[in-house]
């Protein structure tokens, strides 16, 4: 479906209609914590759990999770091998559980398993991301739940790698297009760092004399490729255009980055410079 479709919606609100929960396999911390703000502001019981958090902050999640606290818990592929992981779902309170005690999914409370942004089983799961290629293998650990995989990005190819490598022989597979007029795709040819140093001048210059602009309403995300290229560009931004930016990427520390989304989700940021590890699924206009 595309982008902006309500994909998430899908499983969102099975949640609520289910009995048991619903975990969420996702790729990216920032977008479980986009997610699940979401949800904790209309008063939905949901967490994610992942490696930004404190030791102790992931325990008393866990901790939750084995009470049966949550409908909505988001994890990343990596999660699955996680014993201590396993056993809170394994020991989550029957009475919580308003399942028939011979589904299968009782032992676990797993009543729907979502993988969100399904396209990284394909696109990441080979090299990059080897997990997801156990997701299968931990779905059957899980009493085989219903499952869902949604995307906005796959070919023909990735939804057959989806369906397979996810063991989902017997789905229903629905396409609804990709198609958004609402969005437009403009493309300049630059040639060197300091051709796109131009271009971003050309783009965000407006911002630096007050001018309300369009990306000024709104926001930018400035992707790089390297880590070391979102510094550069920041400063570039903050000390030739005078404009405030931020840089995002895996190595900062989790409160950094967290501060940062934050700030950029709220309006408080209008513009940063990013490696891939930010921006899958952010809901900003």
């Amino acid at each position: 479906m595309p982008t902006g479709a309500g994909k998430s919606l899908i499983f969102q609100l099975a949640a609520l209609q289910l009995n048991g929960l619903t975990l969420v396999i996702s790729p990216l911390i920032a977008l479980m914590k986009d997610q699940v703000d979401s949800l904790t502001r209309r008063n939905i019981p949901a967490t994610y759990i992942n490696s930004a958090l404190p030791t102790s902050e992931q325990n008393l999640r866990l901790q939750k999770l084995a009470q049966g606290a949550y409908r909505l818990v988001y994890i990343a592929p990596e999660r699955l091998r996680s014993v201590q992981f396993l056993n809170a779902l394994k020991t989550q309170t029957p009475s919580t559980l308003r399942q028939a005690q011979d589904n299968a999914s009782l032992r676990t409370g797993v009543s729907l398993l979502a993988i969100d942004e399904a396209h990284c089983i394909s696109e990441w799961g080979h090299d990059f991301r080897p997990d997801y290629l156990h997701i299968a293998q931990a779905r059957a650990a899980l009493g085989n739940p219903l499952t869902t995989a949604l995307t906005a990005t796959a070919t023909p190819q990735v939804q057959k790698d989806i369906i397979r490598l996810l063991g989902l022989n017997d789905s229903a597979l629905i396409v609804t297009g990709f198609n958004r007029p609402n969005l437009t795709l403009d493309v300049r040819y630059a040639s060197g760092l300091p051709s796109k140093l131009r271009a971003i001048n050309e783009l965000l210059s407006p911002l630096s004399g007050g001018c309300k602009t369009h990306a000024q309403q709104g926001a930018t995300i400035i992707y790089t490729g390297t880590r070391r290229d979102a510094e550069e560009v920041t400063e570039f931004v903050r000390e030739v255009l005078r404009v405030p930016a931020e840089f995002y990427h895996a190595g900062l520390l989790p409160e950094e980055r967290t501060r940062i989304q934050n700030d950029f989700i709220s309006g408080k940021l209008n513009v940063i410079a990013a490696t891939n590890a930010f921006g899958m699924g952010i809901d900003r206009a």
